[in-house]
């Protein structure tokens, strides 16, 4: 994990609250600090990673940023991004109630999606500094990646690897220097495959499941194998994944006296209580309603 280089003006402000999730591609932080200008400078530089910043702030508030020796400063509010490309030195400035979501993707992770999925050159991948703008797809990435952050229990990487690779491809289409056309495949999964990855995820349902690893059973990109499988079974991989866990999770409450808690291990859950949320989630009842019924 890369770190900023160390600031030479006055630090930020200290966050009123900051919640962080790191993941083996992205990492995110979710803060909100009240700062003035004498207060607010800050000069970072993440060298491995691109940095996204989202801001959501309901009352709009002074904010100057400044990069490659090009500097904006004006008033930012709700939905406003800024986007530093990876080894960019910023420099920023805040005045007001600042609360933002900072996500921070792999340069390598970036690079891997361009060649497997877009057949890119990764030594040519560059994306585009920007300032303040408006990308209602990265906003609904980071609104979901939010969620994650906030649940109680650990996120489900299948979920998280999925959401990554949209936010990659997403940054190399519409933010990057070159913007390379994405292949178009439709008709789904050949059915051969698809049993195939099917099975494997109904003998593995109490692991930690990787897209990586059911895209590699396929021999494809993880971004259009999460496209093909969802033209396939019109769910995701995550999706699917989770249904068969709750299938599982109902059968063993029926047909078993294990405990709800060793059920939800068995499952793939990680807890009594994310069992409990995602069941009622499919099903309108609890696990113990459910066993009781």
């Amino acid at each position: 994990m890369s770190n900023p280089v160390p600031t030479t003006q006055n630090a930020p402000s200290q966050p009123e609250w900051n919640v962080t999730q790191q993941w083996e591609q992205l990492f995110i932080r979710h803060c909100r600090h009240s700062c003035s200008y004498a207060t607010g400078e800050g000069r970072w530089n993440f060298q491995d990673e691109h940095n996204l910043g989202l801001l959501l702030s309901t009352r709009p508030f002074r904010f100057s940023h400044r990069q490659d020796n090009r500097t904006y400063t004006g008033l930012y509010s709700k939905g406003d991004l800024l986007i530093t490309p990876a080894d960019t030195t910023i420099l920023t400035q805040a005045d007001g109630d600042v609360q933002i979501v900072q996500i921070r993707i792999k340069d390598w992770f970036v690079r891997n999606v361009a060649e497997e999925t877009l057949s890119q050159n990764s030594d040519r991948v560059e994306l585009v500094p920007t300032f303040q703008t408006r990308d209602p797809q990265i906003e609904a990435i980071a609104t979901m990646l939010l969620g994650e952050l906030h649940q109680e229990s650990l996120s489900s990487k299948l979920y998280v690897d999925s959401l990554a690779n949209v936010l990659a491809i997403h940054l190399l289409r519409q933010h990057a220097t070159t913007r390379p056309q994405l292949p178009v495949y439709n008709g789904g999964l050949p059915q051969r495959q698809l049993l195939q990855v099917l099975d494997y995820m109904d003998a593995h349902l109490d692991c930690e499941i990787k897209l990586a690893d059911l895209a590699q059973l396929v021999d494809m990109s993880q971004f259009h194998f999460g496209r093909l499988f969802k033209q396939s079974l019109g769910l995701s991989p995550y999706q699917y994944l989770l249904q068969q866990r709750v299938e599982r999770a109902k059968q063993l409450l029926k047909q078993t006296d294990k405990s709800i808690i060793d059920i939800a291990f068995d499952c793939g859950f990680n807890s009594h209580s994310h069992l409990s949320r995602r069941f009622r989630q499919l099903t309108g009842m609890t696990p113990k309603a459910y066993r009781a019924s």
